[in-house]
């Protein structure tokens, strides 16, 4: 029983999450095909065998068993059905094959071009919806050992100056490195010991990264003071939101999990608390039991005061909250953002592909079949709620967009490629070419799909 739970909890969210991009894409063929006064026969959601449908005037509406995609038939359409009968009659107004070039054309791409608008509504429904959190580039970085940074030569301490030239926003999973990972090489410049350093990324970057869990493994982490408890131990000591946590008896911080690991061992007891007070806090008043140990390296000035954690739970606080930015956008900014989001990804996923069919990354690791899409939607559920589950909705509407406009034949992309030789040439492609095309793309398809199903079962 509990296996049987836990493998629905993996398929309905992503069964879910595919029928809702099958449907977009399939509605936005439908509604152009219905606007230029084509004939829709059938409309289905999903492959044969049928579940259920239901006649509405010239069109089936159909829910089918092979949740793995679906299809709209247009009359006079030479499409996966490879039903080519009407040919053998004159064409009539209704059909696909009497309307011109450039109609035929916005049928075709209007599943892509759906999709890519879901993935806008999407990103844009995130930033109005839940805003953006992110820990500010402040002081050096946090390197764990053995990750991709620190096997790129990174080391924590390091202050990180530039990513390709550009200020980096924050370093939480791949959130501010997006743009950056577009770039080959990637390059970060670094100051390490009053040196600055040009560290350079590994060709197969995305394949590291992917076997990383999209993680680099580097931070910001500053012991900074971003807000203060209300009746907490660090309100009566008169610590202040931007003061910076030096050290705690003899122990040196410079990261907030240096600090909080430092406040467990202290199992409750009180201890000398070492902070920098920055130059724009100044005009503060400072605790009468804070004593000025003197200038600090940032251009503040070190105080120390003796501090009693009090106890929350199994564990012991002070009572202050990590700095972290929060950004709430405004209708217009929403849009900008999300629309943003949207070209920066379609960007790095059409990136991806390339550096996998090149030979740069490596294949079996970077495609991933309905298993591997399934596990990684479960996960980001899991570990971020609906936020994270609606990013990976937006991020497979854009995968879904790009892989059906590539020039593969029994893809959109493959039709479109039909459409605009027709249109250069003014002539029609041979139909015995283009059924012939229709077959072997399927052929194609289904064998990329068995060889993704049995990689994800290896991979797992």
């Amino acid at each position: 029983m509990d296996f049987i739970l836990n493998a629905l909890s993996y398929v309905v969210p992503i069964l879910g999450a595919i029928m809702l991009l099958v449907f977009v894409h399939e509605m936005g063929h439908f509604l152009f095909a219905k606007l230029f006064k084509m004939r829709v026969e059938r409309f289905s959601i999903g492959f044969p065998p049928k579940i259920a449908s239901k006649q509405i005037g010239e069109t089936e509406y159909v829910l089918a068993a092979t949740p793995l995609g679906g299809y709209v038939k247009i009359a006079g359409m030479v499409d996966e059905s490879l039903d080519a009968d009407f040919l053998e009659s004159e064409p009539q107004p209704w059909e696909f094959r009497s309307k011109p070039v450039w109609q035929r054309i916005l049928v075709i791409t209007a599943g892509v071009i759906f999709n890519m608008i879901l993935a806008a509504i999407v990103f844009i429904s995130l930033k109005a919806i839940y805003g953006e959190a992110y820990v500010p580039p402040v002081g050096d970085v946090f390197v764990a050992d053995s990750s991709l940074a620190y096997n790129m030569g990174l080391r924590t301490g390091d202050r990180i100056l530039d990513i390709n030239g550009k200020p980096v926003q924050s370093l939480t999973g791949l959130r501010g490195l997006q743009e950056t990972l577009l770039a080959d090489p990637l390059l970060i410049h670094v100051r390490r010991d009053s040196v600055d350093l040009t560290l350079e990324g590994p060709k197969d970057i995305m394949t590291q990264l992917s076997r990383a869990g999209g993680n680099a493994g580097m931070a910001f982490d500053p012991a900074v003071v971003g807000g203060i408890v209300p009746g907490s131990a660090a309100e009566a000591l008169g610590l202040l939101p931007g003061d910076n946590v030096k050290g705690i008896d003899s122990t040196k911080i410079r990261f907030w999990h240096e600090m909080t690991k430092r406040i467990q061992n202290s199992d409750g007891a009180a201890f000398e608390l070492r902070w920098e007070r920055p130059d724009s806090l100044a005009a503060a008043p400072v605790p009468p039991t804070a004593v000025a140990l003197g200038p600090g390296t940032e251009g503040g000035v070190v105080y120390e005061a003796k501090v009693t954690p009090a106890p929350d739970g199994d564990r012991y606080v002070l009572g202050i909250y990590p700095l972290v930015r929060y950004v709430n956008y405004g209708f217009g900014d929403a849009i900008a953002s999300g629309v943003a989001d949207t070209w920066i990804n379609t960007r790095l996923i059409a990136t991806s592909l390339k550096r996998v069919v090149t030979g740069q990354d490596n294949w079996r690791e970077n495609l991933g079949g309905p298993i591997m899409v399934a596990k990684t939607t479960k996960d980001a559920y899991d570990q971020g709620g609906m936020r994270s589950f609606w990013n990976i909705v937006a991020m497979l509407s854009i995968t879904l967009a790009i892989i059906n406009i590539l020039p593969i034949p029994a893809l959109d992309g493959g039709h479109l490629v039909f459409l605009v030789y027709e249109g250069i040439t003014r002539r029609e492609p041979s139909v015995k070419v283009r059924m012939w095309l229709q077959q072997v793309g399927m052929i194609l398809l289904l064998a990329l799909m068995t060889f993704l199903v049995f990689n994800d079962i290896l991979r797992l």
